[in-house]
């Protein structure tokens, strides 16, 4: 009987060429895209390509340069992804664990289906209760926040 895979490895293997094309290693930068810029500006721009400096001969053993991202952005949004450019960059290089991006050129142009998703249902107070208790014990704030914000989401998606 065949072994069931995860559908992520299946849509790596599907549309990992045209990424490889637009200069990404893989596809984990859409994904993550949310995570790295926040999901506001997520909403208003991706990523569309990654352009990659010419190597030297001599150099085939050294670490790349950074490589410049291209994205697509709404025209309103462009001046705030400028501004945070700096920063994007810095949360690209540290979720990929290397400087693997120098600059950001904006490309304007609509990003997506205008749709917003559905606010979340209201918790239930007593999953909202066992949440805050389950957290409570952590002395870390900002961990103790990310897992109630977890916790919290887990607890509406059992619901639906």
């Amino acid at each position: 009987m065949a072994r069931v895979k995860p559908l992520a490895d299946l849509v790596e293997a599907c549309i990992g060429p045209s990424f490889a094309a637009q200069g990404f290693a893989s596809t984990d930068i859409l994904a993550a895209w949310p995570e790295i810029v926040g999901e506001r500006l997520a909403r208003h721009c991706q990523p569309s390509k990654l352009e990659w400096p010419r190597r030297r001969r001599r150099d085939e053993e050294a670490r790349p340069e950074p490589g410049t991202l291209v994205v697509r952005v709404d025209g309103a949004f462009a001046l705030e992804l400028q501004h945070l450019g700096p920063i994007v960059i810095e949360r690209i290089n540290a979720h990929y664990g290397w400087a693997c991006v120098g600059r950001i050129v904006m490309r304007q142009g609509r990003i997506g289906g205008g749709a917003r998703k559905a606010a979340p249902p209201p918790l239930d107070p007593v999953q909202r209760g066992e949440v805050a208790l389950a957290v409570s014990k952590i002395e870390d704030a900002a961990l103790r926040e990310a897992l109630d914000r977890f916790g919290i989401a887990v607890a509406a998606d059992s619901k639906r």
